[in-house]
């Protein structure tokens, strides 16, 4: 395998993401999306801090901030350690993903808003719900008050969204419902698409 060209470095956003191998399913039960979410909490530690993530049943997406040059060690333990699960649990051999993750650096808040959304509304427009905050696999539910304690710190993004008068606390401010706002605002036409990944 070549040399990765990019060099990641502490301070930094970036997109992270991988899909199976030929397109297959990397996840086939609840408790396969949960394992994961479990296992990134373990190896991401304080290295990593995750702002918004989607797991979609053939991929997934990760917005983060790196507090270590160390990532790619981090997410190549991180996938190895899930593919050899999953190959435990279903009896199955060879690779689980099509090859290593991709990274994309976040490098303007443009970006990172558009971003968020974009990962947000995965499950939306692969029709698997008609509601992004019914997929139960994306930090949207945090975005929104809606559910506290998983992985992801939404701060960084809601911060764009609050007002002078708001509290600090997503759920009892006015940020979530301009997020919402702004989730639900995505046309198509005047996304950003050559600045994100082709689904």
């Amino acid at each position: 395998m070549p040399p990765r060209n990019m060099t990641f470095c502490s301070g930094c956003y970036y997109h992270l993401y991988n899909r199976g191998v030929n397109k297959e399913r990397i996840f086939f039960e609840r408790e396969n999306y949960l394992f994961f979410l479990r296992r990134a909490r373990e190896y991401f530690g304080s290295a990593v801090s995750i702002v918004a993530y989607c797991l979609m049943p053939t991929h997934y997406h990760l917005l983060i901030n790196l507090a270590s040059d160390n990532l790619a060690p981090i997410m190549s333990s991180l996938g190895m350690s899930y593919a050899r699960a999953i190959n435990v649990r279903f009896e199955r051999t060879g690779p689980l993903f099509q090859g290593r993750f991709c990274a994309k650096l976040v490098d303007k808040d443009e970006y990172l808003l558009h971003l968020s959304r974009y990962i947000h509304l995965n499950p939306v427009v692969a029709k698997l719900v008609q509601k992004a905050e019914d997929w139960e696999y994306s930090s949207y539910r945090e975005y929104l008050g809606l559910r506290h304690g998983t992985l992801p710190n939404p701060d960084v993004v809601l911060a764009h969204f609050k007002t002078p008068g708001d509290s600090q606390s997503p759920g009892v401010s006015g940020a979530d419902a301009s997020y919402r706002a702004f989730v639900e605002s995505y046309q198509e036409s005047t996304a950003i698409q050559h600045l994100l990944f082709d689904d």
